[in-house]
């Protein structure tokens, strides 16, 4: 038997993963009390916002980092089948929530939009031959179609294809199946379904101010009202920061052993957006290219459908640039507020073998338009000045760490969850895929820190999640079900 003791848990930060987190705790154990806390004054306004990122369902059907070619030329698709996977328990969580009425109008937050992967040069060209070729055997990727037909490709972007006069090679990949998502109306319909519990309370207006642990071994965190700046004390069982780029300063002050040797990396990103309708209309799909040789994963250039505030706009970039804030609405102490005596030669050494990176952002600060513009021009050929505007989009805080004890810090691109040796305190850190998988994640923070939950959850997990605990990459019967299902749920 497990512990039916009711427990209080704190989550800091009105994001996609709070959000998810509170919500399959309170389906979970239902009498225990939540407490959200939030310094803006809405849920789903820092990176998990509309206009912070490119709203990408991260399924791995055209993000081509996610298959990594190996030294004998061989494509390693082991990440793409597990983003994936990933995915697909996150739509059967969200088909869930619109099926118990707990959330509304899926249209509003998730469309079905083609994925293309689109390159040129001989070099790609071979690469996204040999990805189609590694992918598409697997279910999960059977309907995937390749070509390297300029005819072809242009009925499936013709925005991108027209006036494309170079000889280069050229090829693409499409899937059907790809979604764009408002991850920002979905964590606020989510937390707008929390804040209607009895046992759960969200706070906004509400910044952490201290974490520490109190004799009892709980935890108490200390809490200013923004509105009438007093400080309020709450203490917690368990307490999880959710908090974007502001969870490695507050993931600091806990003092866990698990903090030490732990920095970010602060970049911010910016899109070319264009609402013009004559040029929307002529791009139905979200294209992702290969990133500039020599450059990290984060600079992948894609053009995207965007559908926000009831428009639809077309998305291109990511522009990088760098500055010291860690949350978009941040400050620009951030930064250095974080320095501490044990991260101090682990951001030294991370620079010293980041400079390419470093360098490549201060390039793209320094970037004028005209220069955004030549880039957009690599896939719109056309594209004109007076359609497309500059806009800035959310924060991400790259996790650099110390690898092996030694000071040797390098820099994580992805998401890194980090748990306290006593499973009370978890904090998550780093960027994408994050969102598009946050509830396979927000699943291993709960088979991680509450296993002696896990035999009585199991039949409401797998009543929320059908293929809980089961692997959709081995079972081909299982993931057609559960997509076919979920899709239907989501009008997709």
């Amino acid at each position: 038997m497990y512990d039916k003791q009711k427990k209080d848990v704190i989550l800091i930060g009105a994001g996609i993963m709070s959000a998810t987190l509170g919500t399959l705790l309170n389906k979970l154990e239902p009498n225990w009390n939540i407490k959200l806390f939030e310094k803006l004054d809405q849920a789903g306004d820092e990176s998990s916002n509309e206009w912070n990122n490119a709203g990408t369902g991260h399924a791995a059907l055209c993000e081509l980092n996610y298959t990594v070619e190996q030294p004998d030329g061989s494509i390693d698709a082991s990440m793409a089948v597990e983003i994936n996977e990933q995915f697909q328990i996150s739509k059967q969580f969200w088909a869930h929530l619109v099926e118990e009425n707990d959330i509304h109008d899926p249209q509003s937050f998730i469309r079905a939009l083609p994925h293309i992967s689109f390159v040129y040069g001989e070099k790609h060209v071979d690469f996204l031959r040999k990805r189609f070729n590694a992918l598409s055997p697997l279910p999960m990727f059977e309907t995937m179609i390749y070509s390297e037909e300029p005819k072809q490709l242009s009925e499936w972007m013709p925005l991108i294809m027209e006036g494309r006069t170079s000889e280069e090679p050229i090829a693409g990949t499409k899937m059907d199946s790809g979604t764009d998502v408002n991850f920002g109306e979905l964590t606020r319909k989510m937390a707008t379904n929390l804040e209607k519990q009895d046992n759960i309370s969200v706070q906004y207006n509400s910044t952490v101010t201290d974490i520490k642990r109190v004799e009892n071994g709980k935890w108490e965190v200390s809490v200013r009202n923004l509105e009438d700046d007093t400080i309020e004390h709450h203490t917690a069982d368990f307490v999880f920061i959710g908090a974007g780029g502001g969870a490695i300063p507050l993931l600091q002050k806990t003092k866990i052993p698990e903090s030490k040797h732990i920095g970010g990396f602060p970049i911010s990103g910016e899109f070319l957006v264009c609402t013009n309708p004559d040029i929307v209309n002529q791009h139905e799909a979200k294209v992702y290219g290969k990133e500039p040789d020599g450059t990290p994963p984060m600079t992948v250039p894609h053009l995207d459908r965007r559908y926000i505030e009831g428009k639809s706009t077309l998305l291109f970039g990511p522009f990088a640039s760098i500055g010291p804030k860690f949350l978009k609405k941040g400050s620009n102490m951030d930064f250095f507020k974080s320095i501490k005596r044990d991260n101090m030669l682990t951001l030294l050494a991370a620079g010293a073998k980041n400079t390419s990176l470093i360098k490549y952002s201060i390039e793209e600060v320094l970037a004028s338009k005209a220069k955004r513009m030549e880039k957009l021009r690599t896939f719109v050929p056309h594209a004109k000045d007076e359609d497309w505007e500059l806009v800035v989009a959310g924060k991400r805080v790259q996790v650099i760490k110390d690898i092996d004890g030694s000071g040797r810090g390098m820099i994580q691109f992805g998401t890194e969850i980090i748990h306290s040796e006593d499973h009370s305190m978890v904090a998550l850190l780093g960027e994408s895929p994050g969102a598009s998988t946050s509830v396979a994640i927000m699943l291993d923070v709960l088979k991680y820190n509450f296993s002696q939950y896990l035999g009585s959850w199991q039949p409401k997990l797998k009543e929320m999640i059908p293929s809980f605990d089961e692997s959709l990459a081995e079972n081909a019967e299982l993931l057609q079900a559960v997509d076919n299902s979920s899709s239907r749920s989501l009008n997709l």
